[in-house]
């Protein structure tokens, strides 16, 4: 189980990751609004951070994404120094997140079963009633 400390350490981190993302880097050769920071992993002895990225797109968009964020990586890794003091600074991996993408699939297959359950289903209300049923006894 991760302490405490570790959690507030990694959700500090992911937040000034995508500060940093958004504020030093956006612009430069892709939309940055594409990118998500959705989870981040640290270490127990703070050396190493498994960055968790969700990218909106297809995979050359990705792909290209990567490629950026693992050039700009040490770069990244300074600026986020900068705003959170630890003893080491983690050495960020950057790793797809395809969460997102397996949610908005889910949904959209569900809303394509939807139009599918709604006329199987027969309506109450025009169910046969019997002889009688409106009658009080």
């Amino acid at each position: 189980m991760q302490s405490q400390r570790i959690t507030r350490i990694n959700e500090l981190l992911k937040r000034e990751l995508a500060t940093v993302l958004y504020r030093e880097m956006a612009g430069e050769s892709f939309d940055f609004a594409a990118v998500t920071v959705t989870h981040v992993e640290t270490s127990p002895d703070l050396r190493q951070a498994r960055v968790l990225v969700s990218v909106r797109g297809d995979d050359a968009e990705a792909s290209r994404v990567f490629r950026h964020l693992n050039h700009h990586r040490g770069r990244l890794q300074d600026l986020c120094h900068r705003a959170v003091k630890l003893k080491y600074t983690p050495v960020f991996r950057f790793e797809r997140d395809l969460a997102i993408e397996r949610g908005d699939r889910v949904l959209a297959l569900l809303s394509e079963m939807e139009p599918a359950a709604d006329d199987a289903a027969p309506d109450p209300r025009d169910a046969p009633r019997s002889p009688g049923a409106d009658e009080e006894p």
